[in-house]
């Protein structure tokens, strides 16, 4: 009777250990293995010669999912020989990030040898995990390696991007994608073991749809391998219509949990731009759907007010302002209500960008040297007794003229920088400058020049 409880021969062995995904066995392990983002580490570029050298500060890698942030690291860990640490955003927590700090401290003061503390998802660390790091990030005790999906300037602390090099990730091209995928196919750690034929329109439209995300697309090939029967001959063909089914494209191509999809939030921002409010709530509407943040959709309207409507209806600007405060105090999924309500308004608000464009060229010619000294009579003084001394007198104040207006220099150079257009309040905006102009053209009739041209005397003073 025991017998009956005793393994058979054939179940004696233990069960080989489930297979790690993929994605993860075809994971890179030299900068050549890595498949595009030739922008950052295309040969002679500044990261490659970093890692090349070995002469890494701490780097924040922003990118969407799929493209490479998590490999990279590994890589460079590789790469440089550094003793290499992982940590999460979502589940490390204040002690065990000290754990590791201090462990990595310990490592470069007894071993000399440096460490790699790379955190995925660093946008999920709150304030004050993300101080925890400050102090050893700026001895060098570690060489932190940030990987984040969201924009760093808006949910990383400024001191902490502030010491790292930031490096932009892109979602991988096509060409990139189809190369990973015939890699896996033909890789001992991949599906190589396998006999498996996918057709050229199946590969094309598994790259085409996996929206640049590696993961996504060697995920859905293993599944189309491992769930399809061999054919006859023992080969396992993968047709498009297979690979369609692997990919499970949903209904809104969306992650629901990143701000990587460029192109929908471009769409909206061009379609509000554009004046087209029917495409605008399409677009809002697919974001909203898929799960996006409503504040990253308010925070992108607030700044296309400005941008794109301006002056044409300053109170585009309040609308999205508010817009944002409703989102925080409503929630979801009444806030969407609001986001189509400013949505709707400044798509058929009149358009103008002469704000921005007069900003940008100024920003021009502060940026290229062009710096001009601010006036004497506009120098902050203190007080009378100190503009006299220090020469800084004339300043004229101008709410004492008849019209609030007087004609003094503000910056030493006639050029124009903001031209209003004729689009809503800005006609009103435009008619106003013009009559101003108007009335310093005639100010300047009736009085000699406060500074003659260079060479020519002051009339008024007669001679020396």
């Amino acid at each position: 009777m025991s017998d009956l409880f005793e393994p058979s021969d054939a179940s004696a062995e233990a069960p080989p250990p489930p297979r790690r995904p993929l994605a993860a066995r075809m994971r890179p392990r030299t900068l050549e293995d890595i498949a595009g983002q030739d922008h950052i580490l295309g040969e002679g570029k500044l990261l490659r010669r970093a890692i090349e050298a070995d002469r890494l500060s701490s780097l924040i890698l922003y990118g969407p999912p799929g493209c490479g942030k998590t490999s990279l690291a590994e890589v460079i860990a590789l790469t440089t020989r550094r003793a290499f640490d992982r940590s999460s955003g979502v589940l490390s927590n204040v002690a065990g990030l000290r754990r590791s700090l201090e462990a990595a401290r310990q490592r470069r003061a007894v071993s000399k040898r440096e460490t790699i503390l790379f955190i995925d998802e660093i946008h999920r660390f709150n304030k004050a995990q993300q101080d925890v790091l400050l102090p050893y990030v700026e001895e060098g005790a570690v060489t932190l390696i940030g990987a984040t999906t969201h924009n760093p300037f808006f949910f990383i602390n400024n001191p902490l991007v502030s010491r790292s090099q930031i490096f932009q990730l892109e979602p991988l091209g096509e060409d990139a994608v189809r190369t990973l995928l015939k890699r896996a196919l033909e890789s001992p750690d991949g599906l190589g073991h396998l006999s498996i034929r996918v057709d050229e329109p199946a590969l094309n439209h598994l790259a085409a749809v996996c929206e640049g995300d590696a993961r996504r697309a060697l995920n859905a090939m293993e599944i189309a391998a491992l769930t399809t029967a061999p054919e006859a001959d023992g080969v396992i063909h993968i047709t498009r219509a297979v690979m369609e089914e692997s990919i499970q494209k949903k209904a809104v191509l969306y992650d629901h949990d990143e701000d990587g999809h460029y192109d929908t939030i471009s769409a909206f921002i061009k379609s509000v731009r554009g004046s087209d409010p029917h495409a605008a709530l399409y677009w809002l509407a697919k974001m909203l759907y898929a799960g996006e943040d409503p504040r990253f959709v308010a925070r992108r309207l607030i700044i296309l007010a400005s941008e794109d409507i301006g002056n044409a209806d300053p109170r585009g600007l309040t609308l999205a302002v508010s817009a944002l405060g409703a989102v925080d105090f409503v929630g979801m999924p009444e806030a969407r209500i609001a986001l189509a309500q400013v949505t709707t308004y400044l798509a058929t608000a009149p358009k103008s960008n002469a704000a921005y464009m007069g900003l940008e060229a100024a920003w021009a010619d502060v940026k290229e040297g062009r710096t001009l000294p601010v006036p004497r009579h506009l120098r902050s003084t203190g007080s009378r007794r100190a503009a006299k001394a220090f020469g800084h007198e004339g300043y004229r104040y101008a709410h004492d003229a008849e019209e609030h207006f007087v004609d003094q220099e503000y910056v030493p150079t006639d050029k124009v920088y903001y031209e209003p257009t004729s689009q809503g309040y800005e006609e009103v905006i435009r008619k106003r400058i013009e009559h101003w102009n108007h009335l310093r053209q005639a100010a300047r009739k009736s009085k000699p020049p406060d500074h003659p041209p260079p060479g020519q005397k002051d009339k008024t003073q007669g001679s020396a």
